[in-house]
């Protein structure tokens, strides 16, 4: 059991990003030496909050009621996770700094046009303040877009701040529904951005075709072949030629955006499964070779990470080692949950937690609003 010292602080970091698989949560004792995880837990989604997390993606009828009760729901998940932080470390809530809680992505349109401009996480932070009796910090990505940034992403500063080593320059490549890189050179500025789809389009692939919600291990994709006409189709997208800042989600890398690529050519479920991978793992290494100038070392994390055959691919494409972030001394599912908390402890101690050369804001901001318990 953890034994609190006045030295110390505890934060709770909760993920559920666009994989939509769940929640991610950890507890994380942060002092002078930095965080350290001590504690975690996830919550799968139930089907029909999933399916409603789908339909809030695209304009419905009153979904102004939907968005609501699903916040209300996501908000009774998340304090679901609470108490098997607590009794895993022997804490007890009034010992909680605060919740960091991200919330669910269901629209996020950084428009270029700074008045269209907008990102919206869903959740009812005041609604887990009240079943927890814990602080709760969310909304943490319009503070950036109102600066006329991204919003996206904002686990670089953190990667700077935890994996940045003097001797090696790293990139951290989080494999979740999206894939996202930060770049941590030695010298000169982090850089950071969506390097395109993730898990999202298999997963979503895997599921209409399988009723699995994922591929495990690559081994559905591992039956099928590159089908190499659709992968330079999809290759071809405007995305994935746009310099950076850039950050990209279900609003642009849907099944309509796939289905619009598929129907064109005749092909096995398999080989279209199999070329979805590929898309991730050549997206993700050609980024890193155009942005990632004299990398050492790739660690990996989020789900993808658990993908055999997408880490295969990634190590045969990419220019130097790949190592999983467990290295590092973060397992590869916690790494974004623990990255919010560290969110949170720079919110409450009035700290920036963003990087301007990343989302391309005006500067440097403090992200979050506070829900006191």
């Amino acid at each position: 059991m953890t034994q609190p010292s006045p030295l110390s602080r505890y934060f709770i970091g909760m993920m559920s990003g666009t994989s939509l698989d769940g929640v991610d949560a950890v507890l994380v004792q942060s002092n002078a030496l930095g965080v350290k995880q001590i504690a975690h837990a996830f919550l799968a989604y139930p089907a029909a909050l999933k399916q409603q997390l789908l339909t809030l993606h695209v304009a419905g009828h009153d979904e102004l009621h939907l968005t609501a009760i699903t916040a209300n729901q996501l908000a009774d998940l998340y304090a679901q996770t609470v108490p098997s932080l607590l009794q895993q470390s022997g804490l007890q809530a009034h010992q909680i700094t605060a919740i960091a809680c991200h919330g669910q992505t269901i629209r996020h349109c950084p428009n270029t046009n700074e008045a269209q401009a907008y990102t919206i996480q869903i959740g009812n932070h005041a609604r887990l303040a009240e079943r927890t009796n814990i602080t709760v910090i969310g909304d943490f990505r319009s503070r950036d877009i109102a600066a006329g940034g991204q919003g996206a992403p904002l686990v670089p500063a953190f990667h700077q701040a935890v994996f940045a080593d003097p001797h090696h320059q790293r990139a951290i490549i989080n494999i979740g529904g999206i894939a996202n890189i930060s770049w941590l050179p030695h010298t000169g500025e982090v850089i950071g951005f969506d390097s395109g789809p993730g898990n999202m389009l298999l997963d979503s692939w895997t599921e209409h075709h399988t009723g699995k919600a994922y591929d495990q291990a690559g081994a559905w994709s591992a039956t099928g072949n590159v089908h190499p006409s659709l992968l330079e189709a999809m290759t071809k997208d405007a995305y994935f030629q746009l310099g950076i800042p850039k950050s990209t989600g279900r609003d642009y890398f849907h099944m309509a955006w796939l289905t619009q690529h598929v129907s064109t050519f005749a092909l096995p479920p398999e080989d279209v499964a199999r070329t979805l991978l590929e898309l991730t793992a050549i997206t993700i290494t050609e980024a890193v070779s155009r942005y990632c100038v004299g990398v050492d070392d790739i660690y990996l994390c989020g789900g993808g990470a658990h993908n055999h055959v997408l880490v295969q691919r990634i190590r045969a494409l990419s220019p130097c080692p790949v190592h999983l972030t467990d290295a590092l001394g973060i397992g590869v599912d916690w790494v974004e949950a623990v990255a919010f908390a560290w969110l949170a402890q720079r919110c409450i101690d009035g700290q920036p937690g963003n990087l301007a050369a990343v989302t391309g804001a005006r500067g440097p901001r403090i992200l979050g609003a506070i829900y006191p318990a």
